[in-house]
C-alpha cells in the first residue's frame, strides 16, 4: 500500500474544526472520494452518498485493524491521538461477519423497540427535570449555557437509567468522554482515561453479573443466542461504545436542531403549528448536521476499483457524513438548506448504513422527539444570546460537538 492518494489532492482535516462549513465544502468539491490528512496519517474519505451505500456493505472493507498496512508496518500506533477510535476492544463495532452478527444480535435483543417504547416514560420525566432546571437557572433573563444544563446532561442521564449507572457517576463519565474526544488531551493522559473507564465499566458489569436487575447492561450480560453469552470482554467492548456513541449523538443532534430552528422562525413556526412534524425536523437535522463528521475507520482487504481510482489493499477508509448528507443528487441543489419539509431528509444516512447501521439510533431519535418539542413548548421564546457565527465547535475531528450554547429563555 502506498503511504500517498494517487487520486485527489490531500485535505487536510482540521483538529480545531475551525470552519466545518467550509471544509465540508472542500470535500465534495474534490469528489466522491478523497484523500485526507488525518494528524499525519494519510486516508481516503467518501464524501458521495450513493458511493457510500456501496461501500458500506462492500465485504472487501472491515473493521479490522489488523488489516491496516499503517498498523502493520508499525507507521500509526498508541501514540496516534486517533487511535481509540478505532481499537477499542472486541465488541460488534470492530468485528465482521458472522462474529460481528452474533455480538450484533446480542445487542439488539437489550435495544428492541418494545424496550425503546418502555422507556419513553423516562425520556419525558429527565426532560422535564432538566427543564426545570433550566428555567431557574435563566429566570429574570440571565443567559444559560443550553448545552451544559440541558442537552448534555440529558443523554447520559437516559443512558445512565438504561445501564443501571449511578447518576453520581454521570460527571465523571462526561469529563472522561469530552478529554478523550478532545485532540488537546495529551495522549498519555487519553490512554489513561481509557484504562480507566475499562476499569470502571468491568467493575460494574461484574457487579450486575452477580445481581442483574432490569436494565440493559443485565439484558447485555444475560443475552444468549444458541446458547451462549457474550464474554466479558465483549460486553465492555459493547457497554464503551454504546454510551460513548449514545450521548454523543444526542447532544449534537438537540443543538444542531436548536441553532437551525432559532436561526429560521419561520421554519419553527411550522412545527409550533402542526404544519410539519418534529419527527421530520430530528431527521432533517441528523442529515443537515450529522453528530458524526468522519466516522473512523474501515480497512481495505484487496484493491477496490471506484470508477477511475482504486482503494489499495490496506488503506483505511473514512465515511465523511456531513459531506454525504449534503449530496445534492439525493437532496437536491438546496442540501446546504435547512428544511424541515424536505421529502429525502430521512434518506440521510447519518447513523450509517448496512451491517454497521448504529443499534443506538433509535434511543438518539426518542431523545431528540422527546426533548426538542419539550423545550419549546416550554420556553417559545428562547433565542440565542450571541450571533449564530459565534457558535463554535470543540477540538474534536470526529463529532460536531458544539463547545458552549449561550441562550436566553425568554
Amino acid at each position: 500500500m502506498s503511504s500517498t492518494c494517487p487520486f485527489s489532492e490531500t485535505i487536510s482535516i482540521d483538529p480545531m474544526v475551525g470552519d466545518l462549513p467550509g471544509e465540508t465544502e472542500r470535500l465534495r468539491a474534490a469528489g466522491p472520494l478523497v484523500c485526507i490528512d488525518l494528524l499525519g496519517v494519510p486516508a481516503v474519505t467518501v464524501t458521495d452518498h450513493a458511493l457510500a451505500r456501496q461501500l458500506l456493505v462492500d465485504t472487501r472493507l472491515v473493521k479490522d485493524i489488523n488489516s491496516w498496512g499503517l498498523w502493520q508496518s508499525g507507521t500509526v500506533t498508541y501514540e496516534w491521538p486517533l487511535i481509540g477510535m478505532i481499537d477499542a476492544g472486541r465488541s460488534m463495532f470492530t468485528v465482521d461477519g458472522t462474529e460481528h452478527r452474533r455480538l450484533r444480535i446480542k445487542t439488539t435483543q437489550a435495544l428492541s423497540p418494545r424496550r425503546l417504547e418502555q422507556l419513553r416514560p423516562t425520556v419525558e420525566r429527565l426532560t422535564a427535570e432538566l427543564l426545570d432546571d433550566l428555567a431557574a437557572a435563566g429566570a429574570g433573563g440571565a443567559t444559560v449555557d443550553l448545552k451544559q444544563l440541558f442537552a448534555y446532561p440529558l443523554p447520559i442521564r437516559v443512558v445512565g437509567e438504561l445501564l443501571g449507572v449511578d447518576r453520581v457517576d454521570h460527571p465523571m463519565l462526561l469529563d472522561s468522554y469530552k478529554k478523550f474526544f478532545s485532540v488537546l488531551t495529551p495522549q498519555d493522559e487519553r490512554l489513561a482515561i481509557i484504562a480507566d473507564l475499562d476499569t470502571y465499566y468491568l467493575d460494574l458489569i461484574r457487579k450486575r453479573t452477580a445481581l442483574p436487575g432490569d436494565d440493559l447492561l443485565s439484558a447485555l450480560i444475560l443475552a444468549e443466542e444458541g446458547g451462549e453469552r457474550l464474554t466479558e470482554e465483549e460486553v465492555l467492548g459493547n457497554l464503551k461504545a454504546l454510551v460513548a456513541a449514545g450521548h454523543e449523538t444526542t447532544v449534537s443532534l438537540i443543538l444542531n436542531a436548536v441553532r437551525a430552528l432559532v436561526s429560521r422562525p419561520e421554519q419553527l413556526r411550522l412545527l409550533r403549528d402542526g404544519q410539519a412534524d418534529w419527527k421530520q425536523a430530528v431527521e432533517e437535522t441528523l442529515r443537515y448536521e450529522s453528530p458524526s463528521t468522519h466516522l473512523l475507520m474501515r480497512f481495505a482487504t484487496e484493491d477496490i476499483p471506484v470508477g477511475d481510482a482504486v482503494i489499495e489493499r490496506g488503506q483505511g477508509v473514512v465515511m465523511s457524513y456531513r459531506a454525504i448528507g449534503r449530496d445534492t443528487t439525493v437532496h437536491g441543489v438546496d442540501a446546504d438548506e435547512f428544511d424541515v419539509e424536505r421529502p429525502s431528509a430521512n434518506r440521510h444516512l447519518a447513523f450509517g448504513y448496512g451491517p454497521h447501521v448504529c443499534p443506538g439510533a433509535g434511543l438518539s431519535r426518542l431523545e431528540g422527539n422527546v426533548a426538542l418539542p419539550a423545550l419549546f413548548e416550554r420556553f417559545p421564546d428562547l433565542r440565542l444570546a450571541v450571533p449564530a457565527t459565534e457558535i463554535r465547535n470543540l477540538p474534536v475531528m470526529t463529532q460536531n460537538d458544539i463547545a458552549e450554547f449561550p441562550v436566553q429563555l425568554s
